[in-house]
């Protein structure tokens, strides 16, 4: 038979902490020590200073001190030690506030890391999901341009089709859509983002856009390592008249506002890693190169609406990041 004495425990009623209510202030041991010998003192002056003798012996004055100051001695402890009792009491009532907010918050972490895990596991499971189809799409290309001479198909004038070895797959496919290539230079946003994965499928095929997008993947992994988000960056967006100015070999201050990104620490964390990281600074560099290469070609055909678009892209943010930090705009 199992032992039904409850709990000692449970009988103990429970501490509110500062909200609990405090203890009754009426009359405590103290006080009653303290009047105890306040009358004590009084009959000792009365019966030894109140003679007539004693009071001709001494003045007015100074039997009023001697009578009132010890009592006004005892009062002035009896009220330190009341104020030092209260003291200790408010703080133990703190400290049990403090244990219980402490422990709410602990409590409040763990019920929120459970019911928020699965929601997380799913976010990482997209991204990566993500990351691993962009990199097969880019792993696709790079065996590509490992194949021998593709075999391409021309029309002849009656209609049919013919094969020729040795034309490049871009003269095949034509020039790219403008807005196909500005999609491409955003990444796709999610996994299941079917136009941006299709934008990037078309850019890859395109020799010299996939290399530029090669390229921009790289530095943006290696900035994601140093938490550096692309998405979080909000730069100040330069007009498209500099960017024409910058794809006309203006540079320095004239073309300083492509410069746009003011996180000092993101610029802190990018200037650090370029000065210790020689694989991360050799990609900052190449991919600089094929921005360059890509705004000379791309600025001719693009209207302001397209420039716009195109330096609000991921692909441009870095630009605008790293180029800072490299000095192009100085």
């Amino acid at each position: 038979m199992t032992d039904q004495t409850p709990d000692p425990e449970t009988k103990r009623p429970t501490s509110l902490g500062i909200y609990d209510r405090p203890g009754r202030s009426g009359v405590t041991g103290i006080e009653i020590a303290a009047t105890i010998l306040s009358l004590i003192w009084l009959v000792v002056a009365v019966a030894f200073l109140v003679l007539p003798e004693q009071t001709q012996a001494g003045g007015l004055v100074v039997m009023l001190l001697a009578v009132f100051m010890p009592v006004a001695m005892i009062w002035v402890a009896a009220l330190a030690m009341r104020a030092s009792r209260i003291m200790r009491e408010e703080s133990a009532r703190l400290q049990t506030a403090i244990d219980a907010i402490r422990q709410a918050y602990v409590t409040q972490q763990q019920r929120a890391s459970s019911s928020y895990e699965p929601a997380v596991s799913k976010k990482l499971d997209e991204i990566a999901t993500t990351a691993k189809t962009t990199q097969n799409a880019l792993a696709t290309f790079s065996s590509n341009r490992g194949d021998p001479a593709p075999v391409t198909q021309k029309l002849t004038p009656d209609g049919q089709t013919t094969l020729e070895l040795g034309t490049p797959a871009d003269e095949i496919a034509g020039p790219l859509p403008t807005d196909i290539f500005i999609r491409a230079l955003n990444f796709p946003e999610t996994a299941e983002d079917t136009e941006g994965f299709d934008a990037l499928r078309r850019a890859l095929k395109d020799r010299k856009t996939a290399q530029l997008v090669q390229a921009s993947e790289d530095v943006l992994t290696l900035l994601s390592q140093e938490g550096i988000y692309m998405d979080d960056l909000r730069p100040d967006m330069a007009r498209p008249e500099v960017w024409r100015q910058f794809a006309q070999g203006t540079r320095g201050r004239a073309v300083a506002a492509l410069g746009g990104i003011r996180d000092r620490s993101c610029l802190a964390l990018t200037a650090a890693r370029m000065k210790q990281d020689p694989i991360f600074r050799d990609a900052v560099h190449h991919f600089l190169r094929r921005f360059d290469n890509m705004i000379v070609t791309f600025e001719p055909e693009a209207s302001d609406a397209e420039l716009t678009a195109m330096g609000d892209t991921r692909t441009a943010r870095a630009f605008m990041l790293l180029g800072r930090v490299a000095g192009t705009f100085d």
